[in-house]
């Protein structure tokens, strides 16, 4: 199976730099799987799990929350806004992100387009709390 260049990398570090056969990343409109020769996409990153099928045959898991991918048919760069792999995840992290977007959301005034954003990116961290990480 053809390979890629992948890269994960978050403010603080570059977290992965490997040849991959496959990963999939969670897209803002969905799950996207990303290979070689993938058609040229750039797509928003909701909260998730990107996993990594290396060229190696490991596969690794790493949450997400949120950022953008940059697709080009030799390989794959996510610049997530925040980062880390799944087996370091504390999900405690996630219920005080999920305590933040509410106390903003239930804050005050706030334009539509801002409430709606704010409302989606809540949906979006409840939802990874309780279908897609391990308790």
């Amino acid at each position: 199976m053809a390979d890629f260049n992948f890269e994960l990398v978050s403010p603080e570090r570059l977290l992965l730099s490997e040849r991959a056969t496959e990963v999939v990343i969670p897209a803002t409109d969905g799950e996207m799987t990303v290979m070689a020769n993938h058609a040229p996409t750039m797509t928003t990153i909701k909260p998730g799990v990107v996993t990594v099928k290396t060229a190696s045959g490991q596969t690794q898991r790493y949450v997400v929350f949120g950022g953008f991918a940059d697709i080009l048919p030799s390989g794959c760069t996510l610049l997530a806004e925040s980062a880390v792999p799944a087996d370091e995840f504390d999900k405690t992290q996630l219920e005080r992100r999920i305590a933040a977007a509410r106390e903003e959301l239930e804050a005050g005034e706030h334009a539509d387009e801002h409430k709606t954003k704010l409302e989606q990116f809540l949906s979006q961290l409840v939802h990874l709390n309780e279908n897609t990480l391990p308790g």
